[in-house]
């Protein structure tokens, strides 16, 4: 499920992202792999800011929608608008999950689950390697 087609798509070759990239950046965002749990920069970070999308700098999560989920990962409840991000569904390694990614340039963030916190319930688990923390100043 898109919620924003109106928003202005970026888009690469992917030698010009394995070029933009870091290996691991790379791996993550553009062929949707996910890094192990508990070692990524973000998993425990309690610093104030704006998350950004790693690849293209597009608002993803405010750090005040970021919880401690036990996962390893970073878990947000909600994102910062709606429109920043797509889901789609992934039915990869015999599991059925949505998978998030930026709506700007299309790169694999992570997957969002019914299990999260009140407000709303949701859960976006996302690969610190996606993001890029903008500190509060």
């Amino acid at each position: 499920m898109k919620y924003n087609d109106g928003m202005k798509k970026i888009q690469k070759n992917e030698e010009d992202w394995k070029k933009e990239l870091t290996p691991e950046q790379y791996q993550v965002c553009r062929m949707k792999g996910t890094e192990p749990p508990f070692t990524g920069e973000y998993y425990d970070s309690k610093e104030p800011g704006m998350y950004r999308c790693a690849a293209c700098g597009n608002e993803l999560f405010d750090s005040s929608t970021k919880f401690d989920s036990g996962t390893g990962w970073p878990s947000f409840y909600k994102p910062v608008s709606e429109e920043n991000v797509e889901t789609e569904d992934d039915d990869t390694y015999g599991m059925r999950r949505t998978e998030v990614m930026c709506n700007a340039c299309g790169a694999h963030l992570g997957h969002v689950f019914p299990d999260g916190p009140r407000p709303t319930g949701l859960r976006y688990c996302i690969n610190s390697a996606a993001l890029k923390l903008d500190p509060k100043k």
